[in-house]
This record gives C-alpha cells, structure tokens and sequence, in this order.
C-alpha cells in the first residue's frame, strides 16, 4: 500500500512538471508568434514604399548637375516651409527661378528636352509666386511646384536618395504629395504644428 502511494504520487509530479512545460512552451510559442508577425508586418510596412529608379539615370553629367540644382532648390522651399519660415521659402524661390532662368538645353536628348520643357514653365510660375508671397499662398503653390520636381526626380533623379511623401490632410483634406531627401516626414503643409503628418510611398534612388 505504502509503494501503491509513492508510485502515485511520483506520477502526480511528473505530471505537474510536464504541464508546467507544455505551459512555458505554449507561451513561448505565442511569444514567437507574435515576434514573427510583428516582423511580417514591418516586412510589409517596407514592401509599400515603391523603388524607383529615373528613367535617364545614365544622361550626361551636365544635365543631371542642372536637375540637381533644382532640385536642391526646391529642398530649399521645402525644408523653409516645414519651419514656417516664409522669408526662406523665398529666398529659395528666387535662387530656383535665377537658375530656371540660365538652363542651357543642348545637353538634352530630345526626349530628355521634351520632359524638362514641360515642367519647366509651371516651375517659374511656382517660384515666383513663392518668392513673394505669404505662408499660405506659398503652401499652395509648393504643393503643385511639388509634381513638377516628381517628374523631373523621376525623370533624372537628384543627385542623392529622394523620398516621395504624401499628406491626406494637406490642400484643404485633399491631400497633396511633397519630395523630401530624408526617410523622416518633415511636413512643409502642416509646419510645426503638424511636423510628421503623412507617409512615404515611393523612394527615388
């Protein structure tokens, strides 16, 4: 009777223990679980921002050095306008329309000629506009200067890394896209109030 008892209670134990781990191990389970589809969704997060590569990467060096400017310009406005510095964006307008002003064409393709020309009004108007304006009206036409650079940055590139970025509260909730040279919203629409509004959605390399 007395080895009837310790048999039962040996089994009692082991069967204690062996629950206990089957305890641990489903929590260990769950905990990788979650691990893993935490890493799946940044996976996914990451497989949103499209790659771009611009469609003349390899046009001469001259043409892309002229795109580069502008496109450092436009920076320029930018980053004075994630600020609020109104008196900035100006500056920076009026150095982008100084350089629009001196564009020497005959290193283009044709094709690369095609694509510039049709950016390239709609950019001294937006410049202009901005180097004499007030903060709103600025904004205003930032966010169409904006699509004029998208196409030259995709079109040429810029020199460096560009980020494509979108605001759906932008433009009176209409939203409205911006390019950025850093992986970090910097919002040039909401300024200080609002600085890291938005998302990336594609990367121009």
């Amino acid at each position: 009777m007395k080895s009837l008892i310790v048999a039962f209670v040996t089994l009692a134990a082991i069967m204690l223990a062996c629950n206990d781990r089957n305890s641990r191990q489903q929590k260990d389970d769950m905990s990788a679980v979650n691990t893993d589809s935490s890493k799946q969704v940044s996976s996914n997060e990451d497989k949103n921002v499209k790659d771009i590569t611009p469609k003349f990467a390899g046009a001469d060096a001259k043409v892309k050095g002229f795109i580069k400017e502008i496109v450092d310009h436009y920076l320029h406005i930018k980053n004075a306008l994630v600020n609020d510095d109104e008196s900035e964006a100006a500056n920076g307008a009026k150095m982008l329309s100084e350089t629009l002003q001196r564009a020497d064409k005959s290193f283009f393709t044709p094709e690369q000629k095609k694509i510039y020309d049709e950016n390239e009004d709609d950019l001294k108007e937006h410049a202009e506009h901005i180097g004499k304006s007030k903060l709103g009206h600025q904004r205003e036409h930032f966010a169409m200067m904006s699509e004029d650079i998208y196409s030259l940055a995709t079109a040429f590139g810029g020199g460096k890394t560009l980020y494509h970025d979108h605001c759906p509260m932008a433009n009176d909730g209409k939203g409205a896209m911006w390019i950025s040279e850093v992986a970090d919203i910097k919002n040039p629409y909401m300024g200080k109030k609002m600085p890291t509004c938005g998302k990336v959605e594609e990367k121009i390399n």
